[in-house]
Formats: structure tokens, sequence, C-alpha cells
């Protein structure tokens, strides 16, 4: 875990130091749900390393696959050896930048979109993703909803089970960020 934070933190840190705020949590929200007309699953993790860097607008994720929790066992042991093969992509990760600059002074709620490469998977994509920050004494409140695609990060759903598993997946992030000194 000491690993993860020193990776994202220096990512966001670049070359150059400067006055900016970090905030970060170890405790964002990732929760994801399928449904179709056999079957709906939902899965959540609330061991999400999420980083932002107020100077540079950069943001960072990372979340240990084996860590999000299905209410089924079997679901949870498919997910994690037949579909995102947690073994050999232990993590899935989102590094990107913020377009818009939020007051950090004033409390309010902004909406923003931040542009960077999510990889699931092994695989890395270019998104764009839109979301809403909150600004609440000091602190930080990330929150979106998108969809990810199993082709895109090349997920492969076996024949059999393909009815029982969406193409796209719904995804939610839910973390609230403090700031670090």
């Amino acid at each position: 875990m000491k690993h993860r934070i020193l990776l994202l933190v220096g990512t966001l840190l670049s070359s150059t130091f400067t006055f900016a705020q970090l905030f970060s949590t170890a405790s964002g929200e990732v929760s994801f749900f399928s449904k179709t007309p056999l079957e709906d699953i939902v899965a959540d993790s609330k061991t999400v390393l999420v980083v932002f860097n107020s100077q540079t607008r950069g943001m960072a994720f990372s979340i240990t696959n084996t860590s999000f929790q299905f209410p089924n066992k079997l679901m949870q042991e498919h997910f994690n050896e037949k579909y995102i093969e947690s073994e050999k992509f232990p993590s899935s990760t989102f590094s990107g930048k913020m377009n818009e600059t939020i007051d950090l002074t004033k409390d309010g709620e902004y909406t923003v979109t931040v542009v960077g490469k999510l990889k699931i998977h092994g695989v890395e994509q270019e998104r764009t993703i839109q979301g809403t920050v909150k600004v609440v004494n000091g602190s930080l409140q990330f929150y979106s909803t998108f969809k990810v695609k199993n082709a895109d990060h090349k997920i492969e759903i076996p024949t059999v089970v393909m009815a029982k598993i969406s193409e796209e997946i719904d995804v939610k992030v839910d973390a609230k960020l403090t700031p670090k000194k």
C-alpha cells in the first residue's frame, strides 16, 4: 500500500516542486453494476486510493482488483480468476488531469471533466470522465458515474454466460479527500 501511495504522489508532483496542496484518501469507494434480463451483478470496494494535486489539477486513482466484494462468493471468484485475472493484473488505475479550475477556498459544487488513462485488465484507454467535486470546509468530495465496455479492456466473457453479464458495466466512484500537509 505504501508503495502505491508513493507512486501516485510522485506521479502527481511531476518534476517540479510547487506549493501545491495535495488531497488524498485510501478509503474511496468504487462500485460497479451489470444488468441483464437474466442476472444483476453488483460489487464494491471501499479501499480505493485517490490523490489530487490542486496546483497541476492532476488526479490518480488506484484499486486492488481483489478488494471488490460481491454478495455471491462464486461471482467474486469468477471475477478475479476468469474475467479480470487479478493474479496477472492486480490493480486497475486512472491517472489524468482535471480540465476545470475549482476554487478550493469556497464551499460549493462543481461539474468537472477529467481527461486521462483508465487501465483495467492491463489495457489502457484514453478517457474523458465527467464528475462532480464538492468543496466542504477544505475537504473535497469526488463523485462520478461512467460506463466501461468489457471489449475495450479485452475482458473476455465466455459464450455460455454472455447473457448474464452486460457488455457495458456501470461504474460509480465516490471519494472524500482531505488535505495533506
